[in-house]
């Protein structure tokens, strides 16, 4: 049985995940610092080239038996790619949108909305999607409809797995899942702003050096993904970090766009 204290997991890390984004939404709005074209672009981007262009690139190149590249079982390689990856995507595809999409929405709110966009879309469809599945599968478990409506699609040993990993997964994980999302938007926000005045200034290196730091930012991760680092722990400080790093870099940036 799925504990009800696993349950209220779930259900904190879809409310933290849901109310954040919306929280951030309200403060630029009453701010004054909102672009609802910027933001909605934001969050298309992501979409697009993310969860469409980023995932075929996966199926292509990633071992479904792994986590490993199809051509090599190194470690090394899979971090690597897993950390570029999103970097070159994303921040590809930032570029693009305001090089191309808003190139009349230049503004230090366009950066700040068009993160927001790109961030709140990840926390909806990590975070809160992931939660209502969560809470599904746990309800089916709970319930022993879970052999019955799964079972039938997947193999005995997968199964299992899925089974204990719902079973062991404690209240203190699904928190962390929700609270990963505050620094993440922040990140987003940034890396938009970084993007953005490489846009402004016409300097494309200042996307190369967002891909590296969004590199920098996932090589962690991806190691927590192959094993290399076990303990989850040691991941989210680090997280934290990156995103109080972002929140400074948010604020003072605001000068370089007074001063362009």
């Amino acid at each position: 049985m799925v504990s009800q204290i696993q349950m209220a997991g779930m259900v904190t890390q879809l409310l933290i995940s849901l109310l954040f984004p919306i929280a951030i939404l309200i403060f630029l709005l009453r701010k004054k610092s909102l672009s609802w074209k910027s933001f909605w672009i934001g969050a298309l981007i992501f979409v697009i080239f993310s969860q469409v262009l980023e995932k075929l690139l996966h199926i292509a190149v990633i071992d479904p038996a792994g986590p490993s590249l199809k051509w090599t079982d190194s470690t090394a390689a899979f971090v690597a790619y897993g950390a570029l990856a999103a970097g070159v995507f994303e921040e590809i595809g930032r570029y693009l949108a305001f090089k191309f999409l808003l190139k009349r929405n230049l503004e230090y709110k366009d950066g700040l909305s068009f993160g927001l966009g790109h961030g709140g879309i990840e926390a909806i469809l990590i975070g809160v999607l992931g939660g209502i599945n969560a809470i599904v599968i746990a309800n089916l478990i709970n319930t022993g409809m879970f052999d019955q409506t799964i079972g039938a699609a997947l193999p005995t040993e997968q199964l299992t797995m899925i089974k204990n990993q719902f079973l062991n997964t404690g209240f203190g994980i699904y928190v962390v899942g929700g609270l990963e999302r505050i620094p993440a938007i922040f990140i987003h926000i940034a890396l938009s702003l970084f993007v953005l005045l490489a846009v402004r200034e016409n300097e494309f290196v200042y996307v190369i050096y967002a891909i590296g730091l969004h590199a920098l930012m996932d090589v962690v991760p991806a190691m927590y993904q192959v094993g290399v680092i076990k303990n989850i722990w040691i991941i989210e400080p680090i997280i934290a970090l990156f995103g109080i790093v972002a929140i400074i870099y948010i604020v003072k940036a605001k000068n370089c766009f007074q001063n362009s």
